[in-house]
């Protein structure tokens, strides 16, 4: 079993940046790794997504603002976010899955607001 904790999250004008960081209680080196979000009155969507050999991917709503990274020797992955949009805020997720069993953190908020 692992537990994940998301943290950085908080309020930003649009066009700012945030790092998002989600700290895993065991080794993930093996693992993929994700990022969600669910906005309010919306389904959670899958935002990025990092292999155990750090092939990427993205939803198209975020290519080229946001880049997924990992550091295994810490146990954590990263979302870094760059001009963030009003339409970005949401509360973030890290989820991972190992064998058959799926894991998600508690989430941190990402308010985009002037």
């Amino acid at each position: 079993q692992v537990q994940l904790v998301e943290s950085g999250g908080g309020l930003v004008q649009p066009g700012g940046s945030l790092r998002l960081s989600c700290a895993a209680s065991g080794k993930i080196s093996l693992y993929t790794m994700d990022w969600y979000r669910q906005a309010p009155g919306k389904e959670r969507e899958l935002v990025a997504t990092i292999t155990s050999d750090s092939s990427t991917n993205y939803a198209d709503s975020v290519k080229g603002r946001f880049t997924i990274s990992r550091d295994n020797t810490k146990n954590t992955v990263y979302l870094r976010m760059n001009s963030l949009k009003l339409e970005d805020t949401a509360v973030y997720y890290c989820r991972t899955s190992m064998g058959w069993n799926i894991y998600w953190g508690q989430g941190t908020q990402v308010t985009v607001s002037s």
